[in-house]
């Protein structure tokens, strides 16, 4: 490695900075697996974000690397990166256990399709990441592999259920992490731990899982996709733009140009205050932060608020619950600890009912509202609101109570919006209030991704940098 050309460890560089030097030949592939290894060794024991090192599997695939790069050869834009990958995405050789001791075993045959498509581009696998059992609770952890900390405070939660990618992202382990995002999954841990994090849209990352015993779910399908996770928006660009592609097995994905509709900057942003509940004063003070800095580039930010938000976070519960209730709780029934059970318990409580015609009608709405909000997007292109609304939980907060049950669902009312709908939704850290980092969340239209970023980049450039965070915080 030369030394000279590198002002900071590797593990501390973002995944575009590794690539780039990796190009200009300052460091090797293989220097960015071993820095990176060398830090979960360092930092994994304290927070128990990775799961299973592939350190062998890495090293043989960086000496390739390194190769084909003394040979002149032409290599992809996330040549030799490190990536981490949670445990419900496949793999192939590795376990897509999805939290689950009954998954232990379940190893893949294949790659998911972004996996293949990171592969294709240069980029090394160097970890699976723990995750919420099933990958249903807000809250990281399982019997299989147990609880994922929060870097910043351990008695509080780091999210779910894609924490521990956000907190290895958080920590330096890795500079990019795969997670997925069903109703938060990304953006929520990606606030808690102070890192970015996209969720495309719909139809935007091909999708699936060859382990599943028949394809999911509508509700899944339409409300689920795979996402990055990062320290800086330009690795979010660069991890969603080399993970989007074609793949024959997503009948969902759609031939959309990036830059689709590209609209130039500044212009009218809607900033929402109140998404159906009072935000908690963290909340504010991030909301309050984004619209200083997005005036001060230039952007014209108004207070508003998107239409039929609690119309539409009721209708994400209800359509989720009657598939819960009717198709995955009895074929997942014999895994579940007590404390899925409980949570599952509790979402479904929150809509006992539903009909084959709530259901076709809970759809047909699904259609009005997102017809309201291309109208809404058409005088605002981009939505800057809270992510989670109240202040980081506590440790199994999602199943305390039916109390605190509810008050975690009363606060994701617009992170379940973009989910409802397939919306692009951007999870970004905007400072710190009281010593724990706070977020935005920027949601654009459909295939609108570029939009979000742009904003979220618009934003970043007045951030000073906090993360990853250095053990002596833990």
């Amino acid at each position: 490695m030369n030394k000279r050309a590198v002002s900071k460890e590797i593990w501390q560089m973002g995944a575009g900075d590794i690539a780039e030097a990796i190009r200009a030949r300052e460091i090797t592939c293989t220097d960015a697996v071993r820095s990176h290894l060398l830090r979960i060794d360092e930092v994994n024991p304290l927070v128990n974000a990775v799961t299973v090192k592939l350190a062998e599997r890495a090293f043989a695939m960086a000496e390739l690397a390194d190769k084909r790069l003394e040979r002149g050869e032409h290599v992809g834009r996330l040549h030799g990166v490190p990536f981490t990958i949670k445990e419900n995405i496949d793999l192939a050789g590795t376990a897509t256990t999805s939290g689950m001791v009954a998954g232990k075993d379940a190893i893949s045959p294949v790659d998911a399709p972004h996996i293949a498509r990171l592969l294709k581009s240069g980029a090394i696998p160097i970890a699976r990441t723990n995750l919420s059992e099933m990958a249903m609770r807000p809250h990281t952890s399982n019997q299989l592999h147990g609880t994922t900390l929060n870097p910043w405070s351990p008695a509080l939660t780091c999210g779910g259920s894609s924490g521990g990618d956000a907190v290895a992202v958080a920590t330096g382990m890795t500079p990019l992490g795969m997670g997925n995002d069903y109703g938060g999954s990304l953006r929520v841990p990606s606030q808690f731990c102070g890192v970015a994090s996209i969720k495309p849209g719909l139809g935007r990352v091909a999708s699936h899982s060859s382990l599943l015993p028949s394809d999911p779910a509508l509700t899944m399908q339409l409300f689920f996709s795979n996402g990055p996770i990062a320290r800086r928006v330009c690795d979010l660009r660069t991890g969603f733009y080399t993970m989007s592609g074609f793949d024959a097995r997503d009948p969902w994905w759609a031939p959309a140009p990036f830059g689709n509709g590209h609209k130039p900057r500044p212009f009218r942003v809607a900033l929402v205050k109140n998404a159906g509940i009072e935000p908690d004063t963290s909340s504010s003070a991030a909301l309050d932060i984004a619209a200083l800095y997005l005036a001060d580039a230039g952007y014209i930010v108004e207070e508003a608020e998107p239409p039929s938000i609690m119309e539409g976070w009721k209708l994400f519960i209800e359509l989720v619950a009657m598939e819960l209730r009717t198709l995955f709780i009895p074929m997942v029934q014999p895994f579940m600890s007590k404390k899925i059970a409980k949570f599952l318990k509790y979402f479904c409580d929150m809509f006992p009912g539903g009909s084959l015609a709530d259901y076709m009608n809970g759809f047909a709405l699904r259609n009005s509202i997102a017809r309201e909000w291309n109208f809404f997007f058409e005088k605002y292109p981009v939505i800057v609101g809270p992510v989670y609304s109240g202040a980081v939980p506590v440790v199994d907060f999602d199943i305390k109570s039916e109390e605190s049950f509810f008050t975690f669902m009363a606060n994701s009312k617009l992170v379940f919006m973009a989910n409802l709908l397939g919306l692009p939704a951007v999870s970004l850290p905007v400072g710190m209030h009281k010593g724990l980092p706070v977020s935005v969340q920027i949601i654009s239209g459909r295939f609108k991704e570029d939009t979000a970023l742009d904003v979220a980049e618009d934003i970043e450039k007045f951030i000073e940098q906090k993360t990853p965070v250095t053990p002596g915080r833990i």
